[in-house]
Parts: structure tokens; C-alpha cells; sequence
């Protein structure tokens, strides 16, 4: 019954996206409070709480490192398990999900070690100052301890959300984030702990969503279930999960290496303060594009399915739909971010001279925002059809080849400064945008609409 409740063949494709796009977004809503909420408490510290803020912040390329793993095995394994169970192939999706997840499991081990033994040397890397180092340090270490459980949780509530329990997934980010939410002010501020509490609270919370996701996925209610007997490792399997996945690794290493880019060239501009101001941008990024991320996340297993089922014309539809949907809300949330920039900053610090140096470096920062949904939008179409080359390639175009050079060169020409080392973003949202949503539609159409003649999905190209 679930196999045919969950045949995205099937029905109208607004619904079926909107099935799964409503509880995702909701879960990025959840999800979005689990990252943010220790940056509101620790915002809130009575002593040194911009110091605590701007070390937590240089601990976000760290993060997005351990995301980019998840990203790899989930980003990578889940999408062709959507494509081999519209196929009907629901044992070699099985086998899928179970390589994914022994691959989550053997590096996670293998972050956590690295992690811990070089984690100085790479903070001051990333931009910490003596004076941030002791902060960033300890929300790290405690970070690191309880990684395994971060991919599990972040990788494996791919594999339920590509199955089609929206609900299911989003109830594995909500355990999770009223959990941190309950605890932060317990460790933070009853216990004193500071930025290891918060620490603390998102390991055990990231604990308890691992623990959910395995028991829901080796269940009966799930039509995919994670048996021992799949977790063998192939070394086609292993290659087709990383093929694809490197997009979604590849956004977040991209991610990670261009804050360290923004962190460290702020720190030479601006100061512990600049690097303070990117951490709530990123942080009030992360808010923003929720829906977004909800949307295409919906629209990735309905495409897949279809693609995977040769319903070409229902994979056209779901295109349309996921794209205007994408650019009319980042046209709308640009318009009011760039008028009430100061709202947004004092959700996580109200000192002064945040204010005076965040509302500008917000404003030039999402100018013309809506051309990153345009990305977003090209970047899942190629994911959800298995083209991973073209994924990955827009992955490093935006981030590396566009942003990292702009931040670098930028505060150097005609006086910029930090406004240069913010600008860089909406020109990169522009070039690189235009460039993905239209190689998309170049490469993608026409194989659609029957102009290159039907061939077999997954194509790797």
C-alpha cells in the first residue's frame, strides 16, 4: 500500500510536490532553529557574548565539512533510489541506501580523528583571532566527539524523505530541534556551560534524530528498509552514489572554503566585528532560503520517480512548477530583507556596533537575491535526473571560480573594503544563476520534449 500511495507516476504533480514540499519545509523550518538557535542563546551571553558569537561562527566551515559528507552519501545514494523503485528495482535501491549509510558510518570515524588532531592550526586558518580561538575551540571539540551521529541524522533522512514519508522526515529534524531548544538554555545559561552547552545540546539532539531515523528505516512501515545484508560495499555502487552526491558535497565544501575566504579577509578588513557581522548573515541566510531548499527538496524525488518511469511530460511540469515557485518568494523575501535588515540582525545580537556595521553588509549582501533561486532551481533539476557532471560543475562555478576570486580582489579596488567582500555575493548570485538555470534548460529541455530522442536515465552526463 505504501508502494502505490507513494507512486509519484501518479496524481498531479503540484500535489505530489506539495506533499512532500510542505513537511520538508517545515522541516527546514525546524532545521533552520536547530542550527540558529545557539547562535540566538549564545547572542544572549551576559559576558563576551560577541566574542562567543564570532567564535561559533568560525566553526561553521567545519560544519558545512561534516555537512558536505552527508551531503555526498544522501545527496548522492537518495536520488537513485528514487530513480531504481520508479524503475520497480526496489532491491538495488535497498543496496543503495545500505552503502550509503556504511559509507556515512566509515567516515564519520575518520572526521571525528582528523578533526580533533588538527583543529588549532585549521581554526586560525578559518580566521579565529587569540582572542576568539578559546570559543571556537570549545564549541569544536565537543562538535566533533558527537559527529557519527551528525551524518547519520543530516545523510540518512534523505533516504525517508525519497520514499515519500515527508511527515516521517520532518518529525526526524523536529525530535531533534525541540530537543536543542529545551537544552541550550539548560547548558548555556543553568549550567553555565557557554558555547560548549550549546555544544552539548546539539550533539545529543542530533543523537536522538540518528536514533529515530533508524528505527523508522529498519521498520515495516518503510517501503526501503536499511537491512544488514545491504551493506556490503560495491565499488559500481560506491561510484554512482559519489558521482552524483559530488554535487551536494561539492556545494557544501564550496561553502566552507568561501567562508573561510570571507572570514579570514574580513578579519584582515574588518576585524573580530566583520567576521562577527558574516556569522549573522549566514545565519539569517540559512532562515531565508528555507522555502526554497523545502521546495526543491519536494520536487527532487517526484522528478527522479518520473524520470526513472520515462514520464517525461510529468518531469517538465514539475520543473515549471519548482522554478516560479522559487523565483517569486526569493523576489519577495530580497525586497524585505533589504528594508528591515536591522529585524533581522537583532534576532541574534543587539549590540551597536553589530547594527551599525550588519544593516549595510546586509543590504549589498542579498541585493538581487532572486537570481540564486535560479541555481537552486538548475542545481536540483540535475541532481534529481542523475546528471551529476553538470551538477558538480555549477557547484565549483558559483562559489569557487566567481565568489573566492571577487572577495579577494574586491575590498582592494577603488577603497571597498568590507562592502567589497559583501558584493561579491549578488554579483556571483547573477552570473552564476543565469549560467546554471540556462545551461539547464539547454541541456535538459530538449531530452524531455523527445528532440534528442529517449535514452536511458541515469546517464552520468
Amino acid at each position: 500500500m505504501n508502494e502505490k500511495k507513494n507512486d509519484f507516476s501518479r496524481g498531479s504533480i503540484i500535489g505530489n510536490i506539495l506533499s512532500l514540499a510542505l513537511p520538508m519545509t517545515m522541516a527546514q523550518l525546524i532545521n533552520v532553529l536547530y542550527n540558529i538557535v545557539d547562535r540566538i542563546y549564545i547572542g544572549r551571553i551576559p559576558e563576551n557574548a560577541t566574542l562567543s558569537l564570532t567564535g561559533l561562527g568560525l566553526c561553521l566551515p567545519i560544519i558545512s565539512i561534516v555537512i558536505a559528507f552527508a551531503n555526498l552519501y544522501g545527496m548522492g545514494g537518495a536520488p537513485l533510489c528514487s530513480i531504481e523503485r520508479g524503475r520497480g528495482n526496489d532491491e538495488e535501491a535497498e543496496r543503495i541506501m545500505g552503502t550509503s549509510f556504511v559509507l556515512m558510518i566509515i567516515t564519520g570515524i575518520i572526521l571525528t580523528a582528523v578533526g580533533l588532531i588538527f583543529k588549532r592550526p585549521v581554526l586560525y586558518l578559518f580566521g579565529a583571532s587569540d582572542s576568539t580561538y578559546p570559543y571556537a575551540d570549545q564549541y569544536v571539540t565537543i562538535y566533533l566527539l558527537g559527529n557519527l551521529f551528525v551524518m547519520v541524522g543530516l545523510g540518512m533522512n534523505s533516504f525517508i524523505n525519497s520514499q515519500g514519508f515527508g511527515r516521517i522526515g520532518m518529525m526526524t529534524v523536529l525530535l531533534g530541534a525541540v530537543a536543542n531548544i529545551i537544552l541550550d538554555p539548560v547548558f548555556i545559561f543553568l549550567f553555565h556551560m557557554g558555547v560548549q552547552g550549546a555544544a552539548l545540546a546539539t550533539v545529543i539532539s542530533q543523537f536522538l534524530s540518528a536514533a529515530w531515523i533508524m528505527r523508522f528505516l529498519t521498520s515495516d512501515k518503510a517501503i526501503l528498509r536499511l537491512r544488514l545484508s545491504c551493506f556490503g560495499l560495491s565499488g559500481r555502487r560506491v561510484a554512482k552514489i559519489v558521482a552524483l552526491g559530488t554535487s551536494g558535497f561539492t556545494m557544501s565544501i564550496t561553502n566552507s572554503i568561501t567562508q573561510v575566504v570571507y572570514n579570514a579577509t574580513l578579519q584582515q578588513f574588518g576585524g573580530d566585528l566583520y567576521v562577527g557581522v558574516m556569522t549573522i548573515v549566514n545565519s539569517v541566510r540559512e532562515v531565508i532560503t528555507m522555502p526554497v531548499t523545502g521546495i526543491t527538496n519536494g520536487a527532487q524525488p517526484v522528478m527522479g520517480y518520473n524520470y526513472g518511469a520515462r514520464e517525461y511530460g510529468r518531469v517538465k511540469k514539475s520543473i515549471v512548477f519548482m522554478s516560479v515557485c522559487c523565483v517569486v518568494y526569493t523576489t519577495l523575501i530580497w525586497l524585505v530583507v533589504h528594508r528591515f535588515p536591522g529585524f533581522f540582525i537583532r534576532i541574534f545580537n543587539h549590540d551597536a556596533d553589530i547594527l551599525e556595521a550588519g544593516i549595510p553588509a546586509m543590504q549589498i549582501y542579498y541585493f538581487g537575491y532572486f537570481f540564486m533561486s535560479l541555481q537552486f532551481a538548475g542545481q536540483s533539476v540535475f541532481v534529481a535526473l542523475g546528471k551529476s557532471k553538470n551538477a558538480v560543475f555549477f557547484s565549483i562555478f558559483r562559489k569557487i571560480i566567481i565568489v573566492m576570486p571577487l572577495v579577494l580582489l574586491l575590498p582592494r579596488l577603488f577603497g571597498l573594503g568590507t562592502d567589497g567582500i559583501f558584493l561579491a555575493e549578488p554579483i556571483s548570485n547573477l552570473i552564476g544563476g543565469v549560467a546554471c538555470f540556462g545551461t539547464m534548460l539547454f541541456v535538459v529541455w530538449p531530452e524531455l520534449s523527445g528532440k534528442r530522442g529517449a535514452r536511458s536515465p541515469v546517464s552520468g552526463s
